[in-house]
């Protein structure tokens, strides 16, 4: 017997339920890249806000979009659109049926209508988590237009990406003189909102619509938002657990996520769900120091013990943090390096650190390192650069950052070499394999080459020389010595 609204009764009280009937959602937001972080936090956040409101509240139905898997979306349907959610607490795991999706489509499939369902005026919020990858950004936050997937959608009548997408919905909506929604990019880009609405305007400019660029950026509301929560990849214990919690309804979509959930949202005008009504979410004037303080301390740190961690043979972040030497290098790294132009106050900065390395070692989340990894080269100048730069412009040491870019280039020579026994999934990729092959045995030359990539460090390092000179030397010591005897040296310990 499958989970679905017919058999929601049947659910053990245990299990927390939508405090409304989903049958009657109306749909009032669209929202692009249907993934394990959406169901986890968005969605949640929104059945908190309609049960809330009450009636009013069942306005705020989501049609929420799969950018890749069609298969996630039929799956979905065949239950109504609820899954579970299986918040895994240190000493127990807690399940709660999601019923905030009204409908679930795949975004390749013409029938799902996607630009229409955008310009309809019930639509009044548009949220995405396509992943910073998703929006197709050169180095200077720019669309970029030699991205192939950008050049299809140009000459499509049916756009594939998020700014395609968008900006062909915002040119009906123009067209008809309709009001736009409000569009709320919830990734992990530095500036989301506004980054978003210049490459939305980038694609129309593109497509030699001039006008419309120019309105989409008088009219249409991005706000900045910063979302916080893990969600690992599903595994095949979540369907298990999520049979025995449910009382034997089988799941076909369970979602995993930590207790942990923040939202900062910045200010925009219009009917919107009460989402504060879900704890961890607020409403803010400022979102960047929130930002800023999430992007180097949380996915930074993640970075470094997902590149090291790997490379000592520690595939989750839980095991990599909790291993004696790298659990001291990342809280050292953390709280005295990657905290630069964080402007928030030393006590709270000591009380996130705590929080995040406490959050880090839960091992109900099994955070895999190699999917923590990926895209490394379309993350490292928010999460890693820029706080690097400022640390050195000071004269302040970046011991943890050096070891961070030397263990991302490590993963691309042995990828190389055909000895990496973890997956490896990044933009550019073929390149920067190539530039090991290149100088397969000069760990300075790699260095030297892999910083020279200004689409992924930007200009050159302050003291630019001594950089290259230390990442190269650790280089050379991940590749010559066992790697935990390296990070015994480096942790002091």
């Amino acid at each position: 017997m499958r989970l679905n609204r017919e058999t929601l009764s049947r659910v053990p009280g245990a299990v927390y339920k939508p405090r409304f009937d989903p049958a009657l959602l109306k749909p009032g937001i669209v929202h692009l890249g249907c993934g394990n972080f959406h169901r986890a936090h968005q969605a949640t956040a929104t059945q908190a806000a309609i049960g809330a409101e009450g009636q009013d509240g069942l306005n705020w139905g989501i049609v929420s979009a799969t950018m890749r898997h069609p298969e996630l979306a039929i799956r979905l349907r065949e239950q109504d659109n609820l899954y579970t959610l299986l918040t895994r607490e240190p000493g127990g795991t807690v399940a709660s049926i999601i019923g905030a999706l009204t409908e679930t489509v795949f975004a390749g499939d013409e029938h799902a209508a996607l630009t229409e369902r955008i310009a309809d005026p019930q639509t009044r919020i548009v949220t995405l988590t396509v992943t910073a990858t998703g929006y197709y950004l050169t180095a200077a936050d720019r669309l970029d237009p030699a991205a192939p997937a950008i050049r299809d959608d140009l000459a499509a009548d049916i756009p594939r990406t998020a700014p395609g997408i968008l900006a062909t919905a915002l040119a009906l909506i123009r067209k008809r003189r309709g009001t736009p929604p409000v569009i709320l990019c919830c990734d992990n880009v530095s500036h989301n909102g506004q980054t978003l609405r210049q490459a939305v305007m980038d694609f129309a400019a593109l497509r030699g619509a001039d006008a419309l660029a120019g309105w989409i950026g008088s009219t249409v509301q991005f706000p900045d938002t910063m979302v916080d929560r893990i969600v690992p990849v599903s595994t095949a214990d979540d369907p298990d657990d999520a049979r025995l919690l449910l009382g034997g309804l089988e799941d076909q979509a369970p979602i995993s996520a930590e207790p942990w959930f923040q939202w900062i949202i910045g200010p925009f005008d219009g009917p919107r769900p009460r989402w504060e009504a879900h704890p961890g979410t607020r409403f803010v004037s400022d979102v960047g120091v929130f930002e800023r303080a999430k992007l180097q301390m949380l996915n930074g740190t993640h970075m470094l013990l997902a590149y090291t961690g790997a490379l000592a043979g520690l595939g989750t972040i839980s095991e990599a943090v909790c291993d004696l030497a790298l659990g001291h290098i990342a809280a050292r790294f953390m709280r005295d390096e990657q905290t630069a132009d964080v402007d928030l106050p030393a006590k709270i900065l000591d009380s996130y650190t705590q929080d995040l390395i406490v959050r880090f070692r839960n091992p109900g989340i099994v955070h895999e390192a190699d999917r923590v990894g990926r895209n490394g080269s379309a993350k490292m100048a928010t999460r890693i650069i820029r706080p690097m730069r400022s640390n050195i412009e000071a004269g302040r040491p970046v011991p943890g950052a050096t070891l961070l870019i030397a263990s991302w280039i490590r993963w691309f020579a042995l990828h190389e070499q055909e000895a990496l026994e973890i997956s490896l999934s990044d933009p550019r990729a073929d390149t920067l394999r190539q530039i090991c092959a290149s100088a397969r045995n000069d760990h300075r030359a790699q260095a030297e080459a892999f910083l020279a990539m200004e689409d992924i460090f930007g200009p050159p390092l302050p003291d630019h020389d001594r950089q290259v000179t230390g990442i190269a030397r650790l280089l050379r010591a991940l590749t010559e010595k066992p790697v935990p005897a390296v990070l015994r040296e480096l942790s002091d310990l």
